[in-house]
């Protein structure tokens, strides 16, 4: 497993600081010992895997945190809108003038966590019909995949 750590200028609220960012998968990272989940949108488990249109297994988990680390650059900035049952910031973040929870979206490494909001359910759909990331093919949603493990 190959983690992703490096010193990035980070802007949270109106501080700016220097902070270790560390991605965890698809939608989660810690800067420095802040845990932050990326609002609206819900990326598949580290160690999930999917299924491409030919049927084979794939890393999508593994695929998802690729992305965000690709998305995240070398600085990120990020709106903090609640803390949640988890203790969790949850945040809207941007690198290099675009919005990483977008991005991952767009991109169909993560889906729209609609259960919490709607804000990414128009770049889902474009996501899915250009078949992009995990709707190449098959997958299990990563809501359901949680509860599947438990």
């Amino acid at each position: 497993m190959k983690l992703f750590m490096v010193l990035l200028f980070v802007v949270i609220g109106s501080e700016n600081v220097w902070a270790k960012t560390k991605i965890i998968d698809g939608d989660s990272l810690f800067i420095d010992d802040r845990e932050i989940r990326l609002s609206g949108i819900d990326a598949p488990e580290f160690l999930q895997v999917c299924y491409d249109k030919n049927g084979k297994e794939y890393e999508c988990g593994q695929k998802a945190k690729d992305m965000l680390e690709a998305l995240a650059g070398k600085d990120i900035k990020c709106q903090v809108l609640e803390v949640d049952r988890y203790k969790r910031e949850v945040a809207i973040c941007f690198s290099k003038g675009k919005n990483i929870n977008e991005e991952m979206v767009k991109s169909g490494w993560a889906v729209a966590y609609t259960a919490y909001t709607k804000d990414y359910v128009k770049e889902e759909a474009e996501a899915k019909l250009a078949k992009k990331g995990i709707w190449q093919g098959r997958f299990m949603k990563p809501e359901l995949y949680r509860a599947l493990k438990r």
